[in-house]
């Protein structure tokens, strides 16, 4: 739901301070809300690349900047996210479009409110020593996946496709012990990983691997992380959320400007990562990020391309109904520049 007209006039005389403020030679504009609002953040997974732009809007006082002291937290439970937003314990979390179809049906009071990647980065791969060539060649053959039930039928849309029988591969749940098991030769191909983060491992690793994202084999495109809110949080304090998409795309922004910086933020987050790994990362995960959809604002999320992945959902019997997009997402609090 959008804010009332009343709090909307504050948002946009808010936004309009900020944008004053980095207009004047591109310095940094005045924090004049006094104290800042604190909001909490759950990310997906442990501080990686993907959160650059959390993390340079961190370090580059952007979030302070519009009025906001953001706590990030990283889950123990990769189920916590959304749960803790449901239940008001964070006022954001990431988490996967696949998943915010998924708590709509368990009833979680959960919308999507900007996608941080707008395309799959989950991904089929193979090693090219492994003298497979297309899809077909996976007939007789182990593939690994995580244990992720939407993961599993994304295999079957893949072999369906290409004609191959299901019951003809041999999916094994090895949960975190994709890139071991594909290495070390127990599976001859993987389903799960992220193209611009176990592929570049991979790759980084001398494999050799191939890699094509689930969307180039038949699975309908998705938006792979989107950053998720309550409803009844967006009706009482929907700026908030709207002044956080700002700081996060200017700090997006600032990250592929300095990937350098973006890695450092990011290592000193997560200081057990391996810097040169984080770096490779960095440089395939930040055009991913800055992604966006011509004439539309930064995070946003396209309502068609949402239909048609939850009617993918349904007929594979991942969800029991086919929701609007209404009803999963919201790019109501998307502001396309900063307004001068």
């Amino acid at each position: 739901m959008k804010p009332t007209a009343a709090r909307a006039t504050v948002v946009a005389l808010a936004l309009l301070i900020v944008g004053l403020g980095l207009a004047a030679c591109g310095s940094k504009s005045e924090n004049l809300k006094g104290e800042p609002e604190k909001l909490t953040l759950d990310l997906d997974f442990y501080p990686n690349p993907d959160h650059a732009g959390i993390y340079m809007a961190e370090k580059e006082g952007f979030f302070k900047e519009a009025g906001l002291e953001v706590a990030i937290n990283t889950p123990t439970d990769p189920s916590a996210p959304l749960k803790d937003v449901a239940s008001g314990r964070a006022e954001l979390a990431i988490t996967y479009e696949p998943e915010v179809a998924l708590a709509r049906e368990q009833g979680l009071d959960v919308v999507a409110v900007g996608a941080l990647v707008n395309q799959p980065l989950t991904s089929l791969i193979w090693l090219k020593k492994s003298g497979i060539k297309s899809v077909p060649d996976l007939k007789g053959k182990t593939v690994s996946y995580a244990g992720i039930p939407y993961q599993e039928a994304f295999m079957k849309t893949i072999l369906g496709r290409a004609k191959v029988p299901f019951s003809s591969v041999n999916l094994v749940n090895v949960g975190f012990g994709l890139i071991p098991s594909l290495a070390g030769g127990s599976a001859q191909a993987m389903l799960g990983g992220y193209s611009n983060v176990e592929g570049v491992d991979l790759q980084q690793r001398g494999k050799e691997p191939v890699i094509t994202p689930v969307d180039q084999l038949g699975v309908p495109t998705y938006d792979e992380l989107v950053l998720v809110a309550r409803r009844s949080t967006l009706e009482a304090n929907g700026e908030r959320i709207r002044l956080f998409m700002t700081a996060l795309r200017r700090g997006t922004e600032a990250a592929v400007k300095n990937p350098k910086a973006a890695t450092e933020a990011i290592l000193a987050a997560n200081p057990s990562l391996e810097p040169k790994l984080v770096a490779a990362e960095m440089k395939a995960t930040l055009p991913l990020l800055s992604a966006r959809t011509p004439g539309k604002p930064y995070g946003w999320m396209n309502p068609k391309e949402w239909e048609e992945f939850a009617a993918w959902m349904r007929d594979e019997e991942l969800i029991s109904a086919l929701p609007k997009a209404s009803e999963l997402l919201s790019n109501a609090y998307l502001i396309d520049e900063i307004p001068e």
